[in-house]
């Protein structure tokens, strides 16, 4: 776990059975990991755009009396990191902000991969599954594309599955016919029943679940055997999902060091490609 504010956060939260509710307010402080120890109980109910008596609710779930009792603790195991918040311009315009906003969950995933623990494993899984589904619907699937897309360039037996719909659990179990042993998730905001739904089914049908969400609360965490956070931005009409994306292409990399033909076969395309004129170099 990161030694971030956020990842000190984070932590805190970990072993906690939380309501939908609170793992909204979970993931709110995480965002704002910097500013939390700092805001009132109703600023922070704004922020998560819930009640103030359920930041009360909240607090009383993780053993504090109430939330004063939680922000002290905040302010003792979770302080801003220095300079944070200095420089702040409040002239920028939104696109910048949103801009602004997607460095600082980079920057969050980079404390996050501060232990390699996770996503080593991860890359085990992916690699050690003969089949490899990767599912990403509505808003994930164009990270889920991504990842298939170069996976398949490595990996000998990538399915992509970026549609709903009665087949889907169909394709999930032929994955497990061919030998699937893991599958890799995205899943973003917002999150589609149908994910939720596929995924339960795919533990049941044995499969070990890898999961890529904007945050250890996300509706899809109960039915993950590993989930890795990368936080969305929320500062356009449209989320944006660079952090996301980043940790996609980390999790190939840790599954190309697993497999052992990979240099072989990326090796094998470049020549092919050249003997075919695919690219204009």
């Amino acid at each position: 776990m990161s030694d971030s504010p956020a990842g000190r956060l984070q932590a805190l939260f970990e072993g906690h059975r939380l309501t939908p509710t609170q793992r909204r307010i979970a993931h709110s402080m995480v965002r704002r990991a910097n500013d939390v120890p700092f805001l009132s109980s109703v600023e922070l109910a704004e922020l998560a755009g819930v009640s103030q008596p359920s930041v009360t609710r909240f607090a009383v779930a993780l053993g504090f009396d109430g939330y004063p009792a939680l922000r002290r603790h905040l302010r003792e195991v979770a302080p801003p990191e220095p300079g944070a918040g200095e420089g702040e311009d409040e002239a920028l315009n939104e696109y910048q902000q949103a801009v602004l906003a997607e460095i600082q969950n980079l920057r969050h995933l980079a404390g996050l991969l501060a232990d390699p623990a996770p996503v080593e494993r991860a890359g085990r899984l992916l690699a050690g599954s003969r089949t490899l589904p990767v599912l990403g619907l509505r808003a994930a699937s164009s990270q889920a594309r991504g990842f298939a897309y170069f996976a398949a360039k490595v990996h000998p037996d990538v399915r992509l599955l970026d549609e709903g719909g009665s087949m889907l659990t169909d394709r999930i179990d032929a994955a497990v016919r061919a030998g699937a042993t893991a599958l890799l998730c995205f899943a973003l905001p917002r999150h589609p029943k149908e994910v939720v739904e596929a995924l339960e089914y795919a533990r049941k049908a044995g499969l070990t679940v890898v999961t890529v969400a904007e945050s250890a609360f996300a509706p899809v965490a109960p039915h993950s055997d590993l989930l890795i956070p990368a936080a969305v931005g929320t500062g356009l009409a449209f989320d944006t999902a660079c952090a996301p994306m980043l940790l996609g292409r980390v999790l190939l990399e840790a599954m190309a060091d697993e497999l052992p033909d990979a240099q072989a076969r990326l090796e094998e395309f470049d020549t092919k490609a050249a003997a075919r004129g695919l690219f204009v170099e």
